[in-house]
């Protein structure tokens, strides 16, 4: 509900509330954003305004009038340099004079029944009723500038979004340096930072700043969002935990160069902004042109992080992913890519396509290396017509014989590319990113074609339609597998180069909505060298995003935990892939791998095709498994338990509290320490529950030499005897079977069968060694 008490405005979402006032002077004035709050009356929200009789020592007052206060020691909705607050400022222009002091004042507002589109960029949604906005207007008390803010309640999911629009409304050119899409101001210093860093198949590390002076900034450069610095944050207080003190989550939905930035000011206030990262960006407005900023996404909780979380998980799940794809359930997939990479023929994907049915498998990809004349990845790349060597049938034959199978088909892109070696780049070396005549530094081997171009999204467009046009293809992997350099379009005068970045990144919102406008029943997947490129931008357009490429399960826990802190796993791409990894070496077991992949869209990325018959038998109870309870894994509540350190432990419920799904995994063995528990989270604390585990047996050989305490005769590790042995006997798993009601399960905790400390092994014993795992099943009795 959005109210307007006389010179105060307060925003109320079901458990929260968000509250300003206009100031005399023209500013507003940011009162609070917390836990929610009965305000009546303008005279009550004053409680929440500071108090100022003079202004502190040493600043500098807005004018003559109003000597009590300055504007680097209040709260405020925005904010400039040049009128005394020397803060983080939430928008620079510089001015046809070279003025550069923005002086924006209000001037009226307007609340909205609906959610207003925006023009340029993806944003939110919402159902008629389900959401309302407020449009404030502020104008420019020396220019003819007007400035938009926008602020829209969605009430049943705790969240506010707020976006910026800038317009010139004067008659010459002016020059936009800066655009923040938020702004909170608190009035204490005793936040702590939560940023996810990282690199290349190191995404989503998760580091915890306490705020005390100075600022902090996250942020890319990078052309996409990156995994340097996901633009997803987390403003606490010092005492949360996972399940209680109050925490903020923040987000962008956009998918280019981002900037957040937390500073403390020298008077204990703590000013939060988030927005396009303005190092070397800035857009020239002409007379009547505007700008808009991306959509920035705030939800607070007094229930900790899993309170925030699942109030971020609701609002990206039903507002921010759309589509046919939004609430149907995703598909198993076979991968091609570590199975094959790129050598691979019509004949080999075909019976890694049969071996994929076999086990369950539901969607066969075919990844990197089908077009051009792509066998490495130094050529082809902007070449999208098919390698008739390779598949000699070309698509339409080869996804009929999948299709054939009874198998989806899927397929591997990535349009935003192009190598030096391709007939596109012969023919169009004007389209690509890169200064004429200068040495130009690549990545992976690649170019990026100059999205900045309309000509070049329009070519992309007709190009990747044609190939989706051959055959029916169910799947479409879109991948970017580098970042930016040497910035620089072709298409743009040298003026509006700092133009480039952004322009750049609404060119793939362009052809990415063209293409699944024009495809609407394809599954797109994002996919960005893995996840370096997760955001509410491009899940405006593919419901899932590749979330690594780093498929090691003892680093997938860790990643996917931190991915959950922001967005559902519905959203979260995961796949069991061969050991030992290919990206770490490191050798954990499949049945880990499994149990960290299915809290996510769960596929496979393996030759199955040299794969055991006891792994195939093992792969193939998996997804019987995964296929049962899926509608709870991909949709259910994901809650967190303990999210770090040696043990993890996550409990994803169905939304009706009628079931769960529980995962625990430990990642180095505690010699001597036998003793577990499992606390679920999310459940009804006045159900019954059935509490189990699936059953489970392990390889005699795992054991190593103990084998012959209880063998009588001797075997030898690795002899024939051994082999045939573990053939014939199989070691049993502990079985778990409780009833208990939901509190008691949350409370209290399973007190799991014993972990194998060296005195003894039987059916009563976990065998839970290095990365070792549990599933848990909880069904209301």
């Amino acid at each position: 509900m959005i109210r307007q008490l006389d010179h105060v405005f307060v925003l109320d979402t079901k458990d929260t509330t968000y509250c300003f006032k206009l100031l005399e002077t023209g500013h507003l004035e940011h009162l609070y954003y917390g836990t929610h709050l009965d305000i009546d009356s303008a005279d009550e929200a004053e409680v929440l305004s500071e108090k100022h009789a003079f202004a502190p020592g040493n600043t500098n007052c807005y004018d003559q009038e109003h000597l009590n206060f300055s504007l680097e020691d209040i709260r405020l909705e925005m904010s400039s340099l040049g009128k005394g607050d020397i803060r983080e400022p939430f928008i620079e222009i510089i001015y046809p004079d070279g003025g550069m002091t923005c002086d924006f004042l209000y001037d009226h507002c307007e609340i909205l029944e609906r959610k207003e589109e925006l023009e340029t960029l993806p944003s939110s949604y919402g159902e008629e009723g389900e959401v309302e906005g407020l449009k404030l207007v502020l104008k420019d008390r020396s220019y003819k500038v007007a400035l938009e803010l926008c602020y829209y309640v969605f009430a049943d999911k705790n969240v506010i979004t707020r976006t910026s629009k800038v317009i010139n409304q004067g008659e010459t050119q002016i020059k936009l340096k800066r655009i923040m899409s938020t702004q909170l101001d608190f009035e204490t210093d005793d936040y702590m930072l939560t940023t996810f860093n990282g690199a290349w198949a190191r995404e989503m590390q998760k580091h915890d700043m306490k705020l005390t002076a100075g600022k902090h900034v996250n942020s890319s450069i990078c052309g996409s969002s990156s995994s340097r610095a996901n633009p997803f944050v987390m403003l606490w207080k010092n005492d949360a935990t996972e399940d209680a003190g109050t925490c903020y989550g923040l987000n962008l939905v956009y998918s280019g160069n981002h900037y957040e930035a937390a500073e403390v000011s020298g008077h204990h206030k703590t000013r939060f902004v988030a927005g396009i990262n303005p190092m070397g960006s800035s857009f020239l407005l002409k007379e009547g042109e505007s700008f808009e900023a991306p959509e920035a996404v705030m939800t607070v909780s007094d229930n900790g992080f899993n309170g925030m979380s699942q109030n971020m998980h609701r609002f990206v799940r039903e507002n921010i992913v759309r589509g046919v794809w939004k609430d149907k359930v995703r598909p198993v997939l076979l991968n091609s890519w570590e199975a094959a990479y790129f050598k691979i023929d019509e004949s080999k994907l075909l019976k890694l396509a049969k071996a994929g049915k076999e086990v369950g498998v539901e969607l066969f990809v075919m990844d990197d290396g089908w077009f051009g004349n792509r066998n490495d990845d130094k050529s082809s790349l902007g070449d999208w017509f098919v390698n008739k060597k390779k598949l000699p049938n070309g698509l339409e034959g080869l996804v009929k014989k999948i299709n054939d199978l009874g198998l989806d088909f899927g397929i591997w892109i990535e349009p935003e590319m192009v190598n030096v070696d391709s007939e596109l780049y012969r023919a169009h070396p004007e389209w690509v990113m890169e200064i004429p005549g200068k040495h130009h530094t690549e990545g992976r081997n690649q170019r990026i074609l100059d999205f900045a171009n309309p000509e070049v999204v329009d070519y992309m467009a007709d190009a990747i339609s044609n190939v989706l046009r051959q055959a029916p293809i169910a799947y479409v992997k879109w991948d970017m597998n580098r970042i930016f350099s040497d910035c620089y379009s072709q298409s743009l005068e040298p003026e509006r180069m700092e133009e480039t970045a952004h322009r750049y990144i609404c060119g793939v919102y362009r052809l990415a909505r063209t293409l699944t406008e024009e495809f609407p029943d394809v599954l797109f997947e994002g996919c960005s060298a893995g996840g370096n490129r997760f955001d509410l931008g491009m899940l405006c357009y593919f419901p899932q995003i590749w979330a690594s490429d780093d498929t090691d399960a003892a680093f997938r826990v860790q990643c996917q935990t931190n991915y959950s802190y922001g967005y559902p796993m519905s959203t979260v791409s995961a796949h069991v892939s061969a050991c030992p990894n290919h990206q770490t070496l490191r050798t954990t077991p499949l049945e880990t791998r499994f149990n960290v992949a299915a809290f996510g869209v769960c596929g496979y990325e393996c030759n199955l095709c040299d794969m055991t018959k006891e792994e195939l038998t093992e792969i193939a109870n998996q997804i019987a498994i995964y296929k049962d309870w899926r509608p709870i894994l991909q949709y259910g509540n994901f809650y967190r338990g303990r999210a770090h350190g040696n043990m993890f432990e996550w409990t994803c419920v169905a939304n009706d509290q009628s079931a769960a799904v529980g995962m625990l995994m430990q990642m180095m063995v505690q010699p001597n320490t036998q003793f577990e528990q499992f606390r679920a989270k999310g459940l009804n604390p006045e159900i019954k529950y059935k509490f189990f585990n699936r059953d489970l047996n392990y390889n005699i050989k795992n054991f190593g030499d103990l084998v012959n305490t209880a063998s009588p005769i001797h075997i030898r590790p690795g002899s024939l005897m051994h082999n045939i042995v573990a053939k014939l006997k199989t070691m049993p798993g502990e079985n778990e079977a409780v009833i208990a009601s939901g509190s008691v399960l949350m409370k209290g905790g399973v007190k799991l069968k014993q972990a194998f400390a060296a005195t003894g092994y039987s059916e009563d014993v976990r065998y839970f060694q290095d990365y070792g795992s549990r599933m848990y099943f909880m069904k209301e009795m």
